[in-house]
């Protein structure tokens, strides 16, 4: 593969390709589990209900279930290679990837803007495809093993999302940002892709077969990615002068040439901005996971769809979000190169778009859902404009604080972490033994709400201009604040330090 300028793909290029076939493995890593313990486990039942709290995390297994059990179910496994697992101890195996998964969002992010999101995002793919390639030994050797590993698991995979905002502050110029964040959408062409590939191996090979086609991608993916992406453009020893030059001109305005020493977490906890990004994000995910991972239910329980069309439809989704998300960060990062709309309008009006337009769908889907047409069309819809997201909020933090775009991500991630969790109760304690249209009816007006809510408030706090606190004053001697760029040694006589407002 040739990375520098002078053959057929510049370095940025490279850049994109490697990111988004990193998020679709990412992603495989992340499912591969909740799809071969269709045929691993000798018994599969009372994984979805929500009568546990533990159950909600694994509630992501429903959509994983739908989308392969047609081809699983011709499939021949041996019942030596069965286990006899019982839902609490499924269900433990598959919530405790969450475990790890919301311990590392936030360090992972601040993390990758001290070393660098090159090295956080690939060792933790690294550490994640190795541990993949010993789910089956784990398997054999006792349930709880794969419980540990599965919790390991995501205290990789956790770090990796918020490592790629840092990476994306020192290689993308910022007219270019939303077409890049946007390969984090890659995550759902990667579900949609993984689930049907790992039916037809679970179906012909084994349910082993699974991690070591997904752990050996990814180990060899990994390796790639330290071959072919480097921390900076400086580092890298194959751009040439024009892309470096281009990039690091771009770039200068909003990111230090030395990072800053600290996070001003009192400016960040307090910043409006900040808190819009992740009360949006928040709705935005909570909305995701509940349509996503309630949709093979709805459709079984009140549109009496069969197993074969509720898998074909569930992964409708995953490939709406993706084009979306691809169509939408062109259109704004044309709008914004060419002076149409300013980064706090583009952000503002995409994000309406992405996230308030499905609040007013699952209005719609109160009073139309029983309609089977109706109903897939606005779930498809909804999610579909969703994927708009990376036009929106989902980069603003390298609009507002590049410096501290992991640590902003991180933060954010992380509460909407638990909307699997949440969202998964919510429709257990609502449906549990009543599945009935009117249940589900409350179900959509409470993501309504949700949607309108969130993106309301990004609205109201959001913005795409730079914060003054993205450049924090550097800490001095005795903890004293200094201009950045003032060398300690050249300051007043009088010992008083120049101090800059933060």
């Amino acid at each position: 593969m040739t990375t520098g300028g002078k053959g057929w793909l510049s370095c940025r290029q490279v850049l994109n390709i490697m990111v988004i076939f990193g998020f679709m493995l990412n992603y495989a890593l992340r499912v591969n589990f909740t799809i071969a313990i269709v045929v691993m486990a000798k018994t599969l039942k009372n994984l979805t209900n929500g009568s546990a709290a533990i159950e909600g995390f694994a509630n992501e297994t429903s959509a994983a279930l739908a989308s392969v059990a047609s081809t699983t179910e011709q499939s021949v496994i041996s019942e030596a290679d069965k286990f006899e697992w019982d839902a609490y101890q499924q269900n433990l195996m598959l919530g405790s990837f969450f475990w790890g998964y919301v311990l590392t969002e936030l360090p992972g992010g601040r993390l990758a803007e001290i070393i660098g999101g090159r090295r956080v995002f690939g060792y933790s793919m690294l550490f994640a495809s190795v541990l993949t390639l010993l789910t089956p030994i784990a398997a054999y050797t006792h349930y709880i093993a794969v419980v540990i590993l599965r919790a390991v698991l995501g205290f990789f995979l956790g770090a990796s999302w918020p490592a790629i905002h840092p990476l994306t502050a020192v290689w993308i110029p910022p007219m270019d940002r939303s077409k890049f964040i946007a390969n984090m959408m890659a995550s759902s062409l990667g579900a949609a892709i993984t689930m049907p590939i790992c039916g037809y191996l679970i179906a012909t090979i084994g349910w082993q077969s699974v991690f070591y086609f997904t752990g050996g991608l990814a180990l060899l993916w990994s390796i790639m990615w330290f071959l072919f992406v480097f921390e900076t453009p400086a580092e890298h020893p194959r751009i040439t002068a024009e892309e470096r030059n281009e990039i690091e001109t771009a770039i200068g305005a909003g990111v230090k040439a030395k990072k800053p020493t600290y996070v001003p977490w009192k400016s960040i906890l307090t910043s409006p901005p900040v808190w819009a990004i992740i009360l949006t994000h928040g709705a935005s995910v909570f909305g995701f996971f509940t349509v996503v991972n309630q949709l093979p239910t709805y459709m079984k329980y009140i549109l009496n769809f069969n197993i074969k069309e509720n898998g074909l439809l569930s992964s409708l989704p995953y490939f709406g979000k993706y084009a979306m998300a691809v169509i939408s960060s062109h259109l704004a990062d044309h709008l914004r190169k060419n002076g149409t709309l300013s980064t706090t309008a583009t952000r503002k009006i995409f994000t309406a778009f992405a996230v308030m337009t499905p609040g007013f769908l699952m209005i719609v889907q109160v009073y139309m859902g029983e309609n089977r047409s109706w109903a897939v069309g606005i779930f498809t819809l909804a999610l579909f404009l969703n994927g708009a997201v990376t036009a929106g909020y989902l980069g603003n933090g390298l609009d507002i604080a590049p410096n501290f775009s992991g640590t902003i991500f991180g933060m954010a991630n992380t509460l909407s972490s638990f909307g699997g969790f949440v969202s998964a109760y919510m429709v257990g304690v609502l449906t549990n033994d009543n599945q009935t249209y009117g249940q589900w009816q409350i179900v959509f007006w409470i993501l309504a709400v949700i949607y309108i809510v969130g993106s309301s408030a990004y609205l109201i706090m959001g913005t795409g201009e730079l914060q003054a606190w993205n450049n924090p004053p550097e800490r001095g001697v005795n903890g004293r604040e200094t201009e950045e760029g003032v060398p300690l040694n050249q300051q007043g006589q009088n010992n008083k330090p120049i101090s800059a407002s933060s």
